[in-house]
């Protein structure tokens, strides 16, 4: 944790992930919802829970590494044929500007520690079907676990 707030963003510290990921909403209007744990230009650490499948997008301005906490469901990378299940204790790794997706929940809450290098803007999500969504139906930041 950073100080004494289990939720703070910080530039160093140790965080309660599990805290943070128990004070995610259990529902929500936009697709994920995250808490920043740091927020720097060189990369950016969150932890996010997914509420509802995920259509294929890209990131043009960072590399995303996720770490799977909890719950079940599919993820392809760069190739929808190449859909697979992931679980508790995967890793997913996709470079910058490759489509990927999330098509099935099958466990909930699905929640990942995310690492992003460099540091991924809230508003850096395209998607490949533009009707499919935008930064602001996408990710919503936690007001409750993250003042900043």
């Amino acid at each position: 944790m950073a100080g004494n707030d289990p939720t703070a963003t910080s530039t160093r510290g140790r965080f309660d992930v599990g805290a943070i990921a128990a004070a995610l909403p259990d529902t929500a209007t936009t697709m994920l919802v995250d808490t920043y744990l740091t927020d720097r230009p060189a990369a950016s650490a969150r932890v996010f829970r997914v509420y509802r499948p995920t259509p294929a997008h890209y990131h043009e301005g960072c590399d995303e590494y996720l770490y799977v906490l909890s719950g079940r469901g599919t993820f392809w990378i760069g190739d929808a044929s190449d859909e697979a299940e992931f679980g508790p204790g995967q890793l997913l790794f996709f470079e910058r500007g490759v489509v990927h997706a999330l098509p099935r929940l099958i466990e909930e809450p699905v929640v990942f520690l995310s690492v992003d290098t460099p540091r991924r803007a809230p508003t850096d999500v395209i998607f490949v079907d533009p009707s499919a969504g935008s930064a602001q139906s996408f990710m919503a930041r936690n007001a409750e676990a993250d003042p900043a």
